[in-house]
Formats: structure tokens, C-alpha cells, sequence
């Protein structure tokens, strides 16, 4: 169940937080993993921690906002790519009117020019074999969440180009769905809580966690087993759909 051996996959953002738990998860189940991440160090250290624990992997330094820089990482692979995973992503907040408009583009260069272009280099690797794409986009895309103004038009972009590539490449055996989680434990958070709340960290991550009815933030790794599962065949019948994992939001 959910082996991926023999595949080749690309993760995006695989230096750190989900991207990290999902290059783990693909290699554990068989993939040969490329991380792809703008921080060298980090795409290595993901690296590192596959081949420990027996997997296969390699890191390639990768500017999603950048088109020759994607162009050259995914020139790079040295085999037919079977998965690709955009889970690079910069998050913002913000409402309208705090919004400039070097924040509101910097969000527009990584969270969808960057999935544009890796899922332009994908698709060109896997016509005539098929392929499965899986985009992080967010519950941001499917509720208004406040001051996230940027971060929610971002998302919002990454679910309908899911649905569009899914439409698109149907026949050409190409699959796409996108990740819906709420609020997600990465080291991100810790830092975002340091930054804006030194000395009430504790109080603000219950804050954090208490929005979703379940009392908690979805771990990285629940979001990559998910990720996992689309990825897999098992997961055949599958494509063009935004899977949430809200611990409960969207039912409140």
C-alpha cells in the first residue's frame, strides 16, 4: 500500500516544515527524492536525514519565483519525472489596505508564478507517460480568513490552476489535486510567534490552536501523508480536488 518505489519525485520547499515531512514520507515509501529549496543548507539537510534512514535523495538549490532557475533544476533530472509537490510557499499578514504592493508581489512571484512554472516544467517532463502533480494550497483558498488578503488571492490562484492542469491533462494521464490545510505546526510558527509575541508565545500558540475546533494545529507530517496518499496509486481516481485538512474548521 502506498509504495512509491521506482518513482521520481520533486518536492518543492523540501528544505523545511511540510516540504520537509513530505520529501520523508515519499522516500520512506520507495521514491527517488529531488529537493528543490532556495536555502541550499536546508535542501541538504533534508538530504541528509532520507540517505540516513536508507532512502535516496539529492538537493538541487531552486528559486521557484525565478523561471531560469526552475528551468535549470528541472533540466537537471536525470530520469522521467513520475511526482511533482509545490509546497514552497511564503506566507503574509496583512488586509487590503496593509498591503504594498511590494508584499502583494513578492506573494504573487513564489505562491503562484512558482507553481506555474514548476507545473510547466512537470507536465513537459510527463506528457505521453502521465505524471501526478500535488499543489499546498491552503483552507485560505476555500474561506475568507482575516488579514490574510494576500496569502488567501495567492491560494485562491493555486486552487484553480490545480483544477484547470486537472481538466487539461485528463487525457494525457496526468493527475492534480491540491492540500487544504488549516494552521500547520512548522518551525515557521514558533518563529512568527518569537518575532510578534516575545514572552507570550505559549499564550498565543493556544490562541493559534483553539481556532480550529479540534483544539490544535495539524502536524507537518499528517499534512505529508495526505500529500503521500495523493501521490499513490491508490489515489488513481483522484484529480482536479482541494482536500482540506482543517481539524474541523469548515464545519463550524
Amino acid at each position: 500500500m502506498l509504495s512509491l518505489a521506482g518513482k521520481i519525485a520533486v518536492v518543492t520547499g523540501g528544505g523545511s516544515g511540510i516540504g520537509r515531512a513530505v520529501v520523508l514520507r515519499l522516500a520512506e515509501r520507495g521514491a527517488s527524492v529531488v529537493v528543490l529549496d532556495i536555502a541550499a543548507a536546508a535542501a541538504l539537510e533534508s538530504v541528509e536525514l532520507v540517505v540516513a534512514a536508507g532512502g535516496a535523495a539529492r538537493a538541487v538549490e531552486c528559486d521557484v519565483s525565478n523561471t531560469a532557475s526552475v528551468n535549470a533544476a528541472f533540466a537537471s533530472l536525470t530520469q522521467p519525472l513520475d511526482i511533482l509537490v509545490n509546497s514552497a510557499g511564503v506566507s503574509h499578514i496583512g488586509t487590503l489596505a496593509s498591503t504594498d504592493e511590494a508584499a502583494f508581489d513578492r506573494l504573487y512571484r513564489v505562491n503562484v508564478k512558482g507553481i506555474y512554472t514548476c507545473c510547466r516544467a512537470a507536465v513537459a517532463q510527463m506528457a505521453g507517460r502521465g505524471g501526478v502533480i500535488v499543489n499546498m494550497a491552503s483552507i485560505a483558498s476555500l474561506i475568507g480568513l482575516e488579514e490574510r488578503f494576500a496569502y488567501s488571492m495567492t491560494k485562491g490562484a493555486v486552487l484553480s490552476m490545480t483544477r484547470s492542469i486537472a481538466v487539461d491533462y485528463m487525457a494525457a494521464g496526468i493527475r492534480c489535486n491540491c492540500v487544504c490545510p488549516a494552521r500547520v505546526h512548522t518551525p515557521f510558527v514558533d518563529r512568527y510567534l518569537a518575532e510578534h509575541y516575545p514572552g507570550r508565545e505559549a499564550e498565543m500558540f493556544e490562541k493559534l490552536s483553539k481556532y480550529q475546533p479540534l483544539g490544535r494545529m495539524a502536524s507537518a507530517d499528517e499534512v505529508a501523508m495526505m500529500t503521500l496518499y495523493l501521490c499513490s496509486d491508490e489515489a488513481s481516481f483522484i484529480t482536479g480536488q482541494a482536500l482540506p485538512l482543517d481539524g474541523g474548521v469548515l464545519v463550524k
